[in-house]
Order: C-alpha cells, then sequence, then structure tokens
C-alpha cells in the first residue's frame, strides 16, 4: 500500500475518534475507531468501529453513525484538507470479540493438553 494512503488512514482514524469522543454519548457504550479503509482515489470510506457493550448498544452505535454520517463528513472536511473528503460507512468491527473468543476457547483447550502431559510422564 503507497504510503500516502497509509498516512491519510491514519489521519481520518485520528480525527474520526476525536470528532466521535467529542460530539457523540453512546448509553451503555464505548465506541472506538479500529481502522478506517479508503478507496485510492479517496471517495469512499469503510470505518471500521468497536463497541463495547451488548448487541443492541452496537446496533444502536452503528445506526447512529451511519445516521449522522453526513455531519461526521462536514466537521472532518474542516479538519482535513483533502481533494475530496471520502464518503463514510460505518461499520462493525468484531474482530476484538472473536479475539477474546479464540483465546478463552485456547485456554480451555490448555488446561486438557496439561492433563494429557502429566498421564505420559506417569508412564
Amino acid at each position: 500500500m503507497k504510503h500516502r494512503l497509509l498516512r491519510v488512514r491514519e489521519l481520518l482514524k485520528r480525527e474520526l475518534s476525536d470528532i466521535i469522543q467529542k460530539e457523540f454519548q453512546f448509553e451503555n457504550a464505548l465506541v472506538t475507531i479500529n481502522d478506517v479503509d479508503i478507496t485510492p482515489d479517496l471517495k469512499q470510506g469503510h470505518v471500521f468501529i468497536g463497541v463495547i457493550g451488548g448487541d443492541k448498544e452496537r446496533e444502536n452505535a452503528v445506526r447512529k453513525l451511519n445516521e449522522n454520517h453526513g455531519q461526521i463528513q462536514k466537521r472532518m472536511s474542516k479538519r482535513v484538507v483533502l481533494k475530496y473528503t471520502p464518503q463514510l460507512h460505518f461499520k462493525l468491527d468484531d474482530s476484538v470479540a472473536r479475539g477474546v473468543n479464540v483465546i478463552s476457547i485456547m485456554d480451555q483447550l490448555e488446561p486438557a493438553s496439561d492433563l494429557e502431559t502429566q498421564e505420559d510422564t506417569e508412564e
């Protein structure tokens, strides 16, 4: 990936995080920007958000951000000067929850392998 595109992605991620933190309140949820993926022509942007909270809070956060994407784009265009301000699409990123799930499965498997090791040494 081009260095310029990487820099723009990180800049948008930082500015969107700041805008969402200052401008929006989410009930019983913590919303973070995990990643921003933009097209090479900078016209479309997919913002992957992480939400700590229940399923209802996740749905509400994504819906609220998508409903207000125009307002967020306007604020972002004042902070970040680009030829085109990307049209933002917010999507739920559940990679953190999947990672936690994988770790918990691995933790459950680990005690079973410890028992097998102990049985092998006793023989």
